[in-house]
């Protein structure tokens, strides 16, 4: 049994590309987790994508075993010396679209090393961590990062960090994560300052108190069914036991259970304090929920007495997008594919859907537009499906003229537009950290969302931050990208829910070759409809094929055409092979041609590529 008061908790915090999964490799390698061999960059950034893109997407747990004996730790203080300590790292993704991952890590964890790159300061990311982090009540360990960088501006953000947290400059560790300076006190540091998972929410000795245990991720194995990644708050659990899970009032048995140390080492029993894994061999994933609590089964009395865990923030999809398959054979391989993904992402919400264009799908909810790509993209790549995804869309409210209340998560459950009496959309608090001479380009950005400018409040003489409330619908049209653009990579941006607020909206539709295409379909602001629809058609121009007639694009509201791009049509060279002759031959050909096309226009249908629906997605 391992003692309670040598195990520490700890997840690390920062915005995107501040050098978390760096510094995880560091602490790896100090404390001997990994065979030197087997190290690469970003060890645990196991994903294609996340190496990629280069940025964190799952939260990743490990166990490390340090024996303070054995690594010369000279300035670890005396009571901590000589002793074997486990430490639990959990490290989680930067990006605003992937926050919820970040709580759903604070919720097993009592620390948090809170990580701010030298070169770029606090970001928006870095406070809405800090908020998080705050809020469960975690022991906070500020570090500064990448002071061997030429830009590093080392003491700007020191100071920076120090007024945020309200500590002294000195209780802030400056390293670098890629050489491994400074990466040692650290480690003493989370040895000394983060607490040891000892008391249960209750205030109980947890090794006494009957198992409990939170679920803060899962997976799917084909042999061993769910994985649930846990927690243990409270007592013990062991090998082939009977398990109960809370909210699904689900029965299981314990396949098998360990630690992930880096790859799964299974052990005969999980104790108050650990994380780990436990495999319930369910084979039916929707039977198991991130933030659940996992308890032993004995009586029916006993489940009913058996208080749940708080679990995490739970994730509220606000962005809304369809997806089918190209093939509809593989609309059962689809609802397969998305139902395993949502073990290990919560935030995803999908429920089934047909188009007449598009064949049978589903309509799935995300947190953002980076969600919808990774996404796609996983189920491209670890299910090899080819898809046809809508643009996106956020979750509107309608009142139609009896009062009636209805929630549209897509432009196909828009009602006539004669019947509605108001309409609601989500808006959000933005808030935008840049550097004083990208203001104004920034606010010309903010501007063309068409919200209210709140106020700038000046974090040094050097950076801002920018807060403004604004439609949620302006954010998932690529505002992150723009920001970025305009500031030459030194903003960031975080938003928080507001709620829903009073809007004039319209449903705009797109017709190709006078056939409407459903999967084009929006709403828009009725300011914006013009500029929305004339962008559309100009897109599709661009990414449609020509046929072998003219293609009319028309944007569309309410029976009345807005905006009109014409596809001009391919031609082939009918006169080429004469070579000489009177003028009516070649005329008498060209007419002939002239016909066809017109024959064409009437009967000729377009097909859509999947590609086009992309394109006028990231536009």
């Amino acid at each position: 049994m391992t003692n309670q008061e040598n195990i520490r908790n700890f997840s690390i915090i920062a915005h995107i590309d501040h050098g978390k999964s760096t510094l995880a490799d560091r602490l790896l390698e100090l404390t001997g987790t990994i065979d030197a061999k087997k190290m690469m960059p970003q060890f645990l950034d196991s994903m294609d994508l996340e190496r990629e893109k280069g940025i964190t997407i799952k939260l990743k747990a490990i166990r490390m075993e340090v024996d303070t004996g054995k690594i010369k730790m000279e300035n670890l203080r005396p009571e901590y010396q000589n002793s074997k300590f486990i430490l639990n790292l959990v490290d989680t993704p930067g990006h605003v679209d992937f926050s919820y991952e970040v709580s759903r890590s604070m919720a097993a964890v009592e620390g948090a090393i809170l990580l701010v790159d030298a070169t770029q300061g606090i970001q928006a990311q870095t406070l809405a961590n800090l908020n998080l982090a705050k809020k469960q009540g975690l022991k906070i360990i500020p570090v500064i990062n990448k002071i061997d960088s030429e830009q590093a501006k080392v003491e700007e953000c020191i100071e920076e960090l120090a007024n945020v947290l309200n500590v002294m400059p000195e209780y802030i560790f400056k390293i670098s994560a890629k050489t491994g300076q400074g990466v040692q006190e650290v480690l003493h540091a989370v040895i000394e300052q983060v607490p040891p998972p000892n008391k249960s929410p209750a205030g109980t000795l947890t090794g006494d108190a009957p198992f409990r245990a939170l679920i803060f991720d899962s997976d799917y194995d084909s042999f061993k069914g769910v994985l649930a990644y846990v927690r243990v708050v409270d007592g013990e659990i062991s090998d082939r036991e009977k398990i109960f899970l809370i909210a699904t009032n689900t029965e299981a048995e314990v396949k098998e259970l360990g630690f992930l140390a880096p790859t799964a080492k299974p052990q005969q029993k999980l104790q108050a304090g650990d994380i780990g894994y436990i495999a319930t061999g369910i084979k039916e994933p929707g039977k198991v929920h991130a933030g659940d609590t996992i308890t032993k089964l004995q009586t029916t009395n006993y489940k009913l007495q058996t208080t749940p865990l708080p679990g995490y923030q739970e994730p509220k999809p606000m962005v809304f997008a369809s997806l089918y398959p190209e093939n509809p054979d593989d609309f059962d391989l689809l609802k397969t594919a998305l139902s395993k993904l949502k073990l290990n992402d919560p935030a995803l919400v999908f429920e089934a859907e047909m188009k007449e264009a598009l064949g049978r799908g589903f309509n799935c909810g995300f947190l953002g537009t980076l969600h919808i790509e990774i996404v796609a993209e996983r189920l491209e790549r670890e299910f090899g499906l080819t898809l046809v995804i809508s643009i996106p869309s956020v979750v509107y409210k309608v009142f139609d003229k009896k009062g009636k209340e209805i929630m549209v998560h897509s432009a196909s459950d828009w009602p006539d537009q004669s019947s509605i009496a108001t309409t609601e959309e989500p808006w959000v608090s933005l808030e935008v950290i840049c550097p004083v001479n990208y203001i104004g380009k920034i606010m010309d950005i903010l501007k063309d969302l068409r919200g209210n400018y709140c106020a700038t409040d000046y974090l040094t003489n050097e950076r801002a931050i920018i807060i403004f409330e604004t439609p949620l619908r302006g954010i998932i049209a690529n505002l992150y990208d723009k920001i970025k653009t305009v500031s030459q990579g030194y903003a960031s941006m975080n938003y928080n829910m507001l709620g829903f607020r009073q809007g004039k909206l319209v449903k705009m539709e797109i017709l190709i070759a006078g056939k409407k295409e459903e999967g084009f379909s929006r709403i828009v602001a009725e300011d914006d409809a013009y500029i929305e629809g004339k962008k559309t058609v100009e897109k599709l121009k661009e990414v449609l094929p020509p046929e072998q007639f003219a293609v009319a694009l028309q944007a569309v509201i309410g029976g009345k055409i807005i905006a009109r791009e014409t596809i001009t049509p391919r031609r082939k060279d009918v006169t080429g092979y004469l070579y000489g002759g009177d003028v009516t031959r070649k005329n008498k050909l060209l007419d002939k041609q002239k016909k066809g096309k017109k024959l064409l226009k009437q009967k000729g249908r377009v097909n859509v590529p999947a590609k086009a629906f992309l394109e006028v997605f990231k536009a």
